[in-house]
């Protein structure tokens, strides 16, 4: 077989990851916050967009007169065509309302502020306070201190018994337990807060930690020859001690509140679908920069590849916030249609759900289906839920009939809270209780559902 080198033609269809696309798939995914300050960005760096104020009204005039002015730009025509479609209804702009001490947002102070703050309130000699800050600049965010005081006396050219002071000094500041060298004297810390601290109690953290995790509450009480009622109390105190408390004030940029990317109510026994556009405007071209650009001639040819860049961008953007509003309405159209039962009963009717069950029928693609769904929220009359709760795995029952895993996790759930803490079911006993309730699963499956739901074993759960 002889092989030579050959020219030829091929015509083929690719999928080009353009800029355009990639900016429409992250906007896609964003949730209301995010875009809305995503928005608020290009509209800082692009003079073309701005946000819609008054009500007006584009019609075909516009095209017309885009004639008239003889402007054969691509991106021109895109422009006509995105008004030429527009609604010629808008939303009136709210009367700004005066602004209000309850409308600003402010900062808590970090750890290390909230330290170095109680740090000076509690010491007042120079020496001391270098020491603290050294001290302080070496607690992690958990609030434990990741170095040893030989290593501080060093360093601050003092003896370890005034490094030691300081370090107590610290250990009595909030949250209580920070400043702590190990999980033991942690919780320790936090006894002695709580005025709680005593001779048994500091033995078993001392000794048996490893078995109070475990729940062995009867090999606790035959060392140390106690009741094993009075190992549970004591157990029942240690977990509620924080063993991480400088997260309490680590996290400055936490969540504070979650806003709906879609509400859904019911009216006059329909549910409607409303996607949550509010917290960004109606965004818009320019009509300054709209009018520029109906006369080429007056501006350098520079400055006219400049604006219809920022043009098509614009037109972009808008056009791919429009169309993610549709994709948000058309999949959560579809959750709520199969989903009614759950809406109208609870979490006992939700029904096995996939995201290509949906993305076959909202006629998209499986992916399209799961970037429209991530990290977003809607608010129904069950309650504020994130839109991949509705997903859940089907669970084959009696005969053909199928169960959503998560309603089979809340049944668990209601099995165990009512029974009887002296004698705690086991899975195998569960496992014939939910039988009892029509639904048919393994007792390993019983395990796995129970531990997902941090739910411990039968014999930790068990009340002396």
């Amino acid at each position: 077989m002889r092989l030579t080198p050959d020219i030829f033609l091929q015509q083929q269809q690719k999928l080009l990851m353009t800029p355009e696309l990639r900016q429409a798939i992250a906007i896609l995914q964003m949730s209301s916050l995010e875009l809305n300050d995503y928005v608020q960005q290009e509209m800082e760096e692009n003079p073309l967009l701005e946000e819609e104020t008054d009500e007006e009204a584009y019609t075909s005039s516009d095209a017309e007169e885009g004639q008239e002015n003889n402007v054969n730009s691509e991106l021109y025509k895109q422009w006509l065509e995105y008004y030429n479609e527009r609604s010629t209804t808008y939303k009136e702009k709210d009367s700004e309302e005066p602004k209000s001490f309850e409308n600003l947002m402010t900062r808590r102070p970090g750890l290390y502020e909230l330290l170095e703050m109680e740090l000076h309130f509690a010491l007042t000699d120079e020496k001391s306070i270098e020491i603290g800050e050294y001290l302080i600049g070496n607690i992690d965010n958990n609030g434990y201190l990741n170095i040893s005081l030989e290593e501080v006396s060093n360093y601050c050219n003092v003896t370890v018994e005034e490094t030691e002071e300081v370090l107590k000094a610290i250990q009595s500041f909030a949250p209580a337990g920070i400043g702590a060298r190990d999980l033991a004297e942690c919780l320790k810390l936090q006894l002695k807060s709580y005025g709680k601290q005593s001779a048994v109690v500091e033995r078993i953290i001392d000794d048996y930690l490893e078995e109070v995790a475990k729940g062995r509450l009867s090999k606790i009480a035959r060392e140390m020859n106690i009741p094993v009622q009075q190992v549970q109390d004591i157990c029942d105190l240690i977990r509620t001690l924080d063993p991480k408390p400088g997260l309490q004030y680590s996290n400055n940029d936490a969540v504070k509140y979650i806003i709906p990317d879609i509400f859904v109510e019911k009216i006059d026994g329909q549910y409607i679908v409303v996607v949550n556009d509010f917290q960004y405007g109606n965004l818009a071209v320019n009509n300054t920069y709209r009018k520029i650009l109906r006369q080429p001639e007056a501006f350098s040819e520079e400055t006219k590849k400049y604006l219809d860049e920022k043009l098509g961008s614009a037109l972009w953007l808008i056009r791919s916030i429009e169309q993610r509003r549709m994709t948000l309405y058309k999949v959560a159209r579809c959750i709520v249609d199969i989903q009614t039962d759950f809406l109208d009963h609870g979490v006992h009717h939700l029904k096995p759900l996939t995201l290509r069950q949906v993305a076959d029928l909202v006629e998209v693609h499986e992916s399209t289906v799961s970037r429209a769904t991530a990290n977003k929220y809607i608010q129904t009359p069950q309650g504020l839920l994130e839109m991949k709760y509705f997903f859940s795995t089907a669970v084959k029952c009696y005969g053909n009939s199928e169960k959503s895993s998560k309603s089979i996790k809340h049944t668990l759930e209601e099995i165990i809270a009512q029974e009887d803490a002296a004698s705690p079911l086991s899975d195998e006993a569960i496992v014939k209780q939910l039988e009892e309730k029509g639904i048919k699963i393994s007792r390993r499956t019983v395990a796995k559902y129970r531990q997902e739901l941090n739910i411990p074993s039968a014999m930790s759960r068990k009340r002396y």
